[in-house]
This record gives structure tokens, sequence and C-alpha cells, in this order.
């Protein structure tokens, strides 16, 4: 059976992930993981994933969920996984930089924060380490600019 989850494919620094809105999937975590596992071709004991959006290698093989954040000190939640290639396996206890970079303009063009030219800033609360990010993005009619 196939159903359809919107999701978006976003480089962040050298590495990529596809990231999906909270409430695009399923709340129990155990089939919200076997979702993403899925979306990825995971596990592949060939280790290629041909079967989804993963690239084989650990920089392309991450996952972003996001949700608005009802804590006003923060506009968007961001929670990451590594996704393992050959095993059913997704580690949420790090965080990536790189992909940490993408959230603020995913946050402007999926409307998440209200977009202010020129810089929007975003304040994402990383689940993962508890923390506070701020990002400062480039914004021109309404979308992130990429620079």
């Amino acid at each position: 059976m196939q159903i359809r989850i919107p999701a978006v494919y976003m480089r962040g620094g050298s590495s990529k992930a596809v990231f999906f809105h909270q409430n695009h999937l399923p709340n129990d975590e155990e089939i919200r993981d076997q979702v993403i596992l899925a979306a990825y071709g995971s596990p592949d004991p060939n280790r290629r994933q041909i079967d989804g959006m993963g690239g084989a290698v650990s920089t392309t093989s991450k996952v972003a969920i996001i949700s608005p954040c009802k804590n006003p000190d923060f506009d968007v939640n961001y929670t990451f996984g590594q996704v393992a290639i050959d095993k059913p396996m997704i580690d949420y206890q790090g965080n990536c930089g790189n992909i940490s970079s993408a959230v603020g303009p995913f946050a402007v063009d999926e409307g998440l924060v209200n977009a202010e030219e020129p810089i929007t800033k975003v304040r994402i609360y990383q689940t993962n380490t508890k923390k506070l990010i701020v990002a400062e993005v480039p914004v021109k009619d309404g979308r992130h600019q990429i620079e």
C-alpha cells in the first residue's frame, strides 16, 4: 500500500535531508519511523537505498521533522534523525549542524513563520539537544533566498 505524505528534500551545508511536517507523519513513533525508513529505502542489506530517497551514505540519510512550537520563546520545533542505511533504525540522539542550517529556510518557505524582508529571524527549538538555534534567513518575495 502506498500513501502520499508531503515532504521537501533540502540541502543544508554538505548534507541532505527529507523534511517532514510533524503533523503529516503518524503520531505513533514506531509507525512514524517505519514510514521514514520506507521513504529512505532502509534497511538495505546492500547499502544502496535504491528503493528510497537515501543516498547510501550518512550525509544523505538524514531526516528533519518540523512543527510549529507552542512555546512563545520559539517559532518551530526541529527533531533531527540519522537514518541507518542497513538497519531498521533512526538515531535521534544528536543533531546535525548542516541540516540545522536548512530549518530556517524550510520554516520560511512552508509558512511556519512570517517572512520579513530582508532578513527573517527564526527561533528553532532543537528537540534532540533541547537547545535554541537562531537562524537569520535572507528573504525576498516571501521566500528564502539562496546565496
